[in-house]
């Protein structure tokens, strides 16, 4: 694979302005149109917005850059290049685990492609909890449907891998809907490698489509360069504060490579948590206290099952079937609702997640070709014991998330477990492992029932992980109830504006990354037309 294209060094030949680490020394002062912090989603949809309206657009990117040519489908050396904390991130108690992307495309890089947009119960909750009235499925529609043409988002139509099947069938034997979910890819070979970066370019990351086309169109791309802070006065950002790091994030010599943006306008697109986090170093204004609260994470709990046949779940495209059937058949505000999705399996990161050592964990090994997998991620922050997290700096500067796991959550991860060992076994499973520190597998239905109900569900005992991290500088109709205004300005800094999955008001309730495009589509293109006067699309 090596011999394809790669239009990352294709780009860079044609005389990209790309600059940092080995791209070479980031000059002391830049002074630009738009500077935009982060290269993931948000940022991604901006740059190539921006840029189309005329704009000078430098994207400060803390990760590296990356291509197809790097994409070698290793665990040992995607997780600690390509994500957060070498893939090991985590929540301040170290109870939940957080996939999150550091590089070029952010997430978009390593995400498994599904995309949904945002459901009409969470539109319908933002506006009457959150005034947010334009944020209806009609006003987005136009903005979903740019998005989906220009990132290739279409339904799977390849039969899905057994992994997903597996889902399929299981849900057909209990009476529970299930359908397919779209994907943003274009001529997929269905590798099953989607979170180590695409070897093939057929993902459309932002890696490969909106950050190219903002570089194609003169925007400069700064990479293994930390935003520290912003410097703040009268109510607006006069610049912003970076640091040169090295490509496993850790900082750069003394000194060297520290640079100072000043912009017109600042765009903050580094993700929840992140964007939070720069906002608390640079002591933004926060006079209701909304900054880095309600922070969700779509806790996700997974169960375990070993079949009689080979399952390969890290075959084939990754993540094409769902079930919503938990989420539909109670109210948004009500019990914790979870959707069911299977996810692809990897020997490092399975082995890390499932519990037991020794023995145990070899028993478990020599079946993973048998193995399937199920994750429940869980819908927060529609009810009072399901508000989040909050974003916190450590000593250091550095942002971890304090998420409290409420018993209101971990009756919802109970319910999870019960419910997906139970389609495991509809769809034939020999023995079903419920991923807690204190389970073993169970070679039927009614014994992994009765022992679910005894499982203790505790942090650190439970394992939780999460892909989808959201909210923390929410938008809101009023500065009481939110960071951002509806139009994506920061309440209190009038040159501020922040377009990434940190203004989410809640959790989605489905893979968030289409919502991102969708509605920062909408958000930059307004923005365009502020600044210049002129009107852009992205499709």
């Amino acid at each position: 694979m090596s011999s394809l294209p790669d239009p990352i060094q294709a780009g860079l030949k044609r005389g990209w302005k790309v600059l940092g680490g080995p791209h070479g020394a980031v000059p002391a002062k830049i002074v630009c149109d738009v500077a935009i912090i982060g290269s993931g989603a948000g940022a991604g949809i901006t740059a190539e917005l921006l840029t189309k309206a005329g704009l000078n657009v430098v994207i400060v990117e803390e990760g590296p850059l990356k291509s197809s040519s790097d994409f070698n489908q290793q665990e040992a050396e995607a997780y600690p290049a390509l994500y957060q904390e070498s893939a090991a991130r985590k929540t301040e108690d170290k109870a939940i685990n957080i996939l999150q992307g550091r590089c070029v495309g952010g997430s978009t890089t390593v995400n498994w492609t599904s995309s949904f947009r945002t459901p009409t119960p969470t539109l319908k909750f933002w506006q009457q909890q959150f005034g947010l009235a334009d944020y209806s499925g009609d006003a987005l529609a136009p903005f979903f449907d740019q998005a989906e043409r220009r990132l290739s988002v279409s339904h799977w139509l390849a039969p899905p891998n057994e992994n997903n099947d597996l889902l399929r069938r299981g849900a057909a034997k209990l009476g529970i809907p299930a359908a397919a979910i779209a994907r943003n890819v274009r001529g997929c070979w269905n590798l099953g490698s989607c979170g180590m970066g695409c070897p093939t370019n057929a993902k459309q990351s932002m890696l490969v489509t909106t950050i190219p086309a903002a570089l194609d169109q003169g925007a400069t791309l700064l990479v293994e360069t930390r935003a520290q802070q912003f410097e703040l006065a009268n109510g607006s950002v006069r610049s912003v504060r970076c640091i040169a790091v090295k490509a496993n994030s850790a900082p750069g010599d003394s000194g060297q490579g520290a640079t100072t943006i000043v912009a017109k306008h600042f765009v903050l697109s580094a993700g929840a948590i992140n964007s939070a986090g720069l906002l608390l170093r640079s002591q933004a204004p926060d006079p209701h206290a909304r900054l880095g609260v309600r922070t969700f994470l779509h806790p996700v709990v997974m169960s375990a099952a070993v079949m009689d046949q080979t399952v390969a779940g890290w075959a084939g495209a990754p993540q094409t079937i769902y079930t919503d059937h938990f989420l539909e058949t109670q109210p948004i505000d009500g019990p914790i609702g979870f959707k069911l999705e299977a996810p692809p399996l990897h020997p490092v990161i399975f082995a890390t997640t499932v519990p037991g050592y020794g023995p145990m964990q070899a028993d478990l090994l020599a079946k993973f070709p048998r193995t399937h997998v199920l994750l429940a991620l869980l819908r927060d922050g529609f009810h009072e014991q399901a508000i989040g997290g909050r974003v916190k700096l450590r000593g250091d500067g550095s942002a971890v998330l304090d998420y409290p796991l409420t018993d209101f959550v971990m009756d919802g991860a109970h319910r999870a477990m019960l419910a997906m060992a139970e389609l495991q076994f509809a769809a034939g499973a020999q023995e079903v492992l419920p991923v807690h520190e204190m389970a073993r597998p169970y070679t039927t239905w009614l014994d992994a029932k009765r022992a679910i109900e005894e499982l203790p569900m505790k942090p650190l005992l439970t394992k939780i992980v999460s892909a989808h991290v959201m909210g923390g500088c929410g938008l809101a109709s009023t500065d009481k109830l939110g960071v951002v205004r509806p139009d994506g300005v920061h309440w209190q800094i009038d040159n501020l504006s922040i377009h990434d999955g940190s203004i989410f008001p809640t959790s989605i309730g489905a893979n968030p990354q289409l919502s991102i495009y969708g509605i920062v589509n909408r958000l930059a293109q307004a923005l365009a037309k502020r600044l210049t006067g002129q009107a852009v699309r992205l499709a």
